[in-house]
């Protein structure tokens, strides 16, 4: 298993090493010990732009993912999962509206994410209600 997590100084600071670490159990959770994974900790700007050329949506988000499980290149992929790039500075916001500290609100985000990458969607009801209960029990296996 390998997780590259990346970020510029200057945006809010996380556990980085915590993550990184959590991130990997994520991948345990998920029976996916062999993957690889990328996480990006951007601010709002860069994900705003990235939210703007994939998804036709002005402003930013507080992640987004990015799969290569599907696609022209998922041949091609190896054991690479995709990439999870969390806004910092919109995930700080979210962070202090939801009594979070910032490492718990990232690390909220992060299993969101990675499930994403996996296949999981919540544009339907029945979609969203499956998502949700896997977020909160991956969530609980973290806790344990």
């Amino acid at each position: 298993m390998t997780v590259r997590l990346t970020g510029r100084r200057g945006l809010p600071r996380v556990d980085r090493r915590r993550l990184r670490s959590l991130a990997g159990r994520i991948l345990r959770e998920l029976d996916l010990a062999r993957a690889e994974l990328s996480i990006a900790l951007v601010d709002d700007e860069a994900i705003a732009e990235l939210n703007e050329q994939y998804r036709g949506r002005t402003g930013p988000t507080d992640v987004l993912s990015f799969s290569l499980l599907e696609g022209v290149h998922a041949d091609h992929r190896g054991g690479m999962l995709g990439d999870v790039i969390v806004s910092l500075e919109t995930a700080a916001v979210q962070a202090r509206r939801g009594r979070r500290s910032l490492d718990d609100e990232v690390l909220r985000l992060l299993i969101h994410g990675t499930l994403h990458l996996v296949g999981h969607d919540h544009e339907e009801d029945d979609e969203a209600r499956r998502m949700r209960a896997e977020e909160r029990r991956v969530w609980r296996a973290l806790r344990s």
